[in-house]
């Protein structure tokens, strides 16, 4: 049976390592129809220049020009500053479907899981937990303190789902991109979104 698609997810993306883990995301629910809410924070838009040359900085209208030229999107793709409280995805009244922060910093998930909403990526969290919402965080750290694992815990028990980073090997991934997908698959599959990034155990593996 086909499974239902969330027709609007919001994708943040944070100042950890991984900002490709963001950008083929959303690739991947443009693609799929849905209608895309790609937020990105000061930290993360310095991590995604150093680790993809992309430089969206400047004014939002600069930001989402950038975004949709990247993405070949046009109005199914929206951005809003990250300190703009009044966009939409603030509010619990026109929260999306679904939100996933990937990469996911442990700033971030510190912030999230003590109720603070410092700016728009933590406000729609918050929104997500408590509109009782699908909320996917990728962290990406390591190693993982005490606090970090705490904060981690704290948000799953608030009703989070975790998904660390963590690319299997079973398909003996021959690039850094397979390895990518692997993790952007298993972000779909939480979200319910069908896609074909990886093999799945079972399929031609371990016989």
């Amino acid at each position: 049976m086909k499974k239902s698609v969330p027709n609007q997810t919001l994708v943040a993306v944070t100042g950890a390592s991984g900002a490709v883990y963001g950008l083929r995301l959303t690739a991947e629910l443009l693609r799929a129809g849905q209608t895309v809410t790609l937020l990105t924070s000061a930290a993360g838009r310095i991590v995604l220049a150093e680790e993809t040359g992309l430089d969206w900085s400047g004014s939002p209208e600069r930001q989402l020009r950038c975004m949709r030229q990247y993405f070949a999107a046009g109005e199914e793709l929206r951005h809003y500053a990250e300190d703009d409280l009044r966009a939409p995805v603030a509010s619990g009244s026109s929260a999306p479907t679904a939100m996933v922060i990937a990469p996911c910093s442990m700033g971030t998930a510190g912030r999230i899981a003590a109720g603070i909403s410092g700016n728009l990526i933590e406000r729609a969290a918050d929104v997500m937990l408590k509109e009782g919402r699908p909320l996917l965080l990728v962290p990406r750290e390591t190693p993982l303190s005490t606090i970090h694992l705490e904060n981690l815990l704290r948000l799953a028990r608030a009703g989070a789902r975790i998904l660390p980073a963590m690319p299997a090997f079973y398909q003996r991934p021959a690039t850094v991109a397979e390895l990518v997908d692997f993790v952007v698959g298993k972000v779909l599959d939480g979200l319910g979104v069908e896609h074909d990034l990886f093999t799945r155990w079972g399929d031609g593996h371990g016989n």
